[in-house]
């Protein structure tokens, strides 16, 4: 579809819209007996799975209970009557699905209200995105890092990179806010954040044109807890774990509401320590082998405190304000054995080295929203207000000491200050017509300004020398300004169809004068288009099967780091540094999915990229003893790839979650100035497990397995992890027990090798992933001055 034939589709479905008038749909839920005789006079309430807001009815002489302003996502449903066992049912609204029927079973001896246990299913689909419940996951994992570590289907790397059914890793979003960092200062954000804070994760495989058009790789949104309207309570929580060293922390929460208020606090102290050890041979002649032995102990002290109000000014307007610190005291100390050997194991040479890389990283988030609510039909504006400033200071000292041919020793220290300002504002406009159509528009507008400045120095004899080649000076600024407009549209019984088209102008300006310029600058407009279709294949009473076919354009920038030309020397035989002239990579995504009754099952799609960017090895111009890491643009590439997913859902003794997916790459450019013609492909397997052993005593599994894997050009071998944690609860659910154990089986060890170019290097690395700890939590109500009884339901409140 070229693009003027795709404006006129734009503006036919627009005039279409225009044309009708606002309606409001209501939801109805008839009560039955055996007999499907009408029970009237039956009490109905309903709650947003994810909070403890509760609106109750009763049915009429029909049988029949009517609620108003709901909108399309999931509820929990209760439903007494006397004589009748009560029932309580997750159910899922749609703009096709507003009426429901559920019967009740008689029981002469239920003449009291009876609580029966009901859980959120742990994987649902809605819509364009698939909704994951994270409390089952908490309770084994120390932070939220390690939380998205044991979701089903995301593969998290071992530098923190997060991956949905791409080779680009995701975009990570909180609160639906985009986080403009690197991989390295999101994992230390996510590590800070306790995992009993996530309300909800959101994975957004093919975002729709409401979500930034730099999102190739999908979009995994954490939603943190905010304040619920079920009082006021809190929470007190500690943990340890222990692998070769200890992790352990520390956290609470609080939260207060009345009728048009909410406040929230939360807060959490963390140190983590680690050992990483990574094992490289490389060959720098055919008969001649470079071996490395790596180890590297990573410490941190890690402090994080998140707090908010939300006040309904009437009854239509609501504001919110959220806020977030992180400060993060990261400290790696690495010592390093490097020799050469020829072909007759004879030692050419030998150098041990000691690198200390001291951190001292600040984050603040300010958010603040306003959600103006039309009509009744839950229409509404929501404009949204975000400042993000983030500092990271590293000092460096460094020594290498030469043994073989000669004894000598070279050292060394400096510096890298980086800061970093980043704004957004942003509203969208959501309007709800009759006959079934919704429209969609919005603007937003981004600012970022990024400042490095490293200055390094050499020891030589008694004078201190500035390194021209590690220091370095570069600044960066970018402005996004994004419009977007959609429209859906229901056709005969519950035919979706969604299109949409998002425009962004990029303006890029990254300027190096030390130690020599290489500026760039970068502005464009790109237009992203967007289709989805869906519909229902088959449906009988409960059971539903429907399938979904969407299609999107997205672009994948290269961050500040990717294009920063500041060098950083991991040893003497290899270094790192950005590329300025990196060009952004624009993917092609066709997916066709199928879900039953909202739990995905199956999928399968295509990703057309062009100036597709990756890390890769080269090999030093100047000496090719000497290898480069770095990013470059390499050509097009195609992705093929399915996964599918079975499970039992939640609501018995046991439930569980399993799927695989397998992806083929096949990519065609150059490769340091060589055609280059690769494909592989690789399998990753993955599970998740409950069993309620007895009473409030639950054992949960999780694990993956990935074969034949790929990282940029590293090809790996077969790796995987399974993950076991046991919670026990006391004192009516307010006390918590849980012990975990991760990486039981220490398959975490990554073998990996390369073979581009004149490249060919082979290693493993194992970054201290078996661990085993507990975690206790203690959860508590406070009586409001004005209410000397307030009873809490704890259950909900986990």
């Amino acid at each position: 579809m070229n693009t003027n034939s795709f404006q006129k589709f734009i503006t036919l479905v627009f005039l279409l819209i225009v044309t009708v008038t606002l309606f409001s749909q209501k939801v109805s839920i008839r009560v039955i007996d055996n007999s499907r005789n009408p029970l009237p006079g039956a009490t109905v309430s309903i709650s947003h799975i994810n909070d403890s807001a509760i609106i109750y009815s009763t049915t009429n002489i029909d049988g029949v209970a009517f609620f108003e302003n709901l909108k399309n996502t999931t509820y929990l449903l209760k439903v007494s009557y006397i004589g009748f066992t009560p029932l309580e049912k997750a159910i899922t609204i749609k703009s096709n699905e507003r009426n429901f029927t559920f019967k009740l079973e008689e029981n002469a001896y239920a003449l009291d209200e009876v609580t029966i246990a009901a859980q959120k299913p742990l994987i649902r689909q809605e819509g364009d995105k698939m909704i994951i419940d994270p409390e089952s996951l908490a309770h084994a994992a120390s932070n939220t890092l390690e939380v998205l570590e044991s979701t089903p289907g995301l593969y998290v790397d071992q530098d923190n990179g997060i991956f949905l059914n791409s080779a680009t890793p995701a975009k990570v979003y909180i609160n639906g806010r985009e986080q403009k960092l690197s991989s390295q200062d999101i994992s230390m954000i996510l590590q800070s954040l306790p995992p009993g804070s996530v309300e909800k994760i959101e994975v957004l495989r093919t975002p729709s044109t409401k979500y930034d058009a730099a999102s190739s790789g999908g979009i995994i949104n954490v939603v943190l807890k905010k304040g619920v309207k079920i009082g006021r309570f809190g929470s007190l929580k500690a943990g340890l774990n222990q692998g070769k060293y200890g992790n352990r922390n520390i956290g609470f929460s609080l939260n207060d509401s009345g009728d048009k208020f909410t406040t929230y606090i939360n807060g959490n102290y963390s140190f983590n320590d680690r050992q990483d050890v990574l094992n490289t041979y490389r060959f720098i002649a055919t008969d001649t082998l470079l071996s490395q032995n790596s180890s590297t102990r990573q410490k941190s002290h890690n402090a994080y405190i998140g707090y908010g109000i939300n006040y309904d000014i009437s009854e239509k307007l609501t504001f919110s304000y959220d806020g977030r610190i992180n400060y993060s005291l990261p400290n790696n100390l690495t010592k390093n054995t490097n020799y050469i050997e020829s072909a007759e194991l004879i030692r050419i040479s030998q150098n041990e080295n000691d690198i200390e890389n001291l951190s001292n990283a600040f984050n603040l988030q300010q958010d603040f929203g306003f959600n103006y609510k039309l009509d009744t039909s839950d229409s509404d504006i929501d404009t949204k207000i975000s400042y993000n400033f983030n500092r990271n200071i590293k000092t460096q000292d460094y020594s290498y000491l030469f043994t073989i041919p000669t004894n000598y020793q070279i050292t060394g220290d400096g510096s890298n200050n980086q800061n970093r300002h980043f704004v957004i504002i942003q509203t969208d406009l959501t309007k709800y017509f009759n006959n079934r159509i919704s429209f969609e528009t919005g603007l937003k507008t981004s600012y970022q300004q990024y400042s490095s400045n490293s200055d390094y120095f050499v020891n030589y004899l008694e004078y201190r020398i500035n390194d021209s080649l590690r220091t370095n000076h570069f600044n960066y600024l970018e402005n996004i300004n994004a419009a977007y407009i959609q429209a859906s549209k229901t056709f005969f019984k519950d035919l979706i169809l969604k299109v949409g088209a998002r425009a962004e102008h990029t303006y890029m300006n990254g300027t190096q004068q030390i130690p020599t310029d290489t500026s760039f600058l970068i502005n464009r407009v790109d237009l992203f288009p967007y289709v989805y279709l869906s519909r229902s294949v088959f449906k009988l009473k409960d059971i539903e099967l429907r399938a979904y076919a969407i299609y999107r354009k997205t672009i994948n920038r290269p961050d500040y780091n990717m294009l920063n030309p500041s060098i950083n020397f991991v040893d003497q035989f290899m270094y790192e540094a950005g590329n300025p002239s990196l060009k952004p990579q624009f993917t092609d995504n066709i997916e066709f999915n199928v879900s039953f009754n909202d739990f995905p099952v199956f999928a399968v799609g295509q990703n057309y990229t062009n100036d597709i960017f990756s890390e890769v090895i080269y090999t030093d111009p100047n000496n090719s003893d000497i290898i480069v890491r770095t990013y470059d643009n390499l050509g097009k590439s195609k992705e093929t790839y399915f996964r599918g997913m079975v499970g039992i859902p939640p609501g018995g003794a046991y439930f569980f979650a399993i799927g695989t997916q397998y992806n083929l790459n096949e990519y065609d450019g150059y490769y340091q100035g060589e055609p280059l013609q690769y494909t592989r492909g690789s399998w990753r397997f993955f599970t998740f497990h409950m069993l309620r052993l007895f009473g409030n005593t639950k054992l949960t599994m999780s694990g993956f397995m990935m074969t034949k894997g790929q990282m940029g050009f590293l090809e790996l071998e077969t790796f995987g992890s399974l993950n076991f944690g046991l919670r026990q609860s006391f004192l009516d659910d307010r006390l918590q027990i849980a012990v975990n154990a991760r990486d039981v089986l220490k398959t975490m060890l990554v073998n990996f090798s390369i073979n581009q170019g004149s490249i060919y290097t082979y290693g493993d690395r194992y970054t201290d992933n078996q661990r085993f700890g507990f975690k206790i939590t203690y959860k508590f109500g406070l009586a409001k001055k004005d209410k000397k009884d307030n009873p809490f339901n704890f259950e909900e409140m986990q």
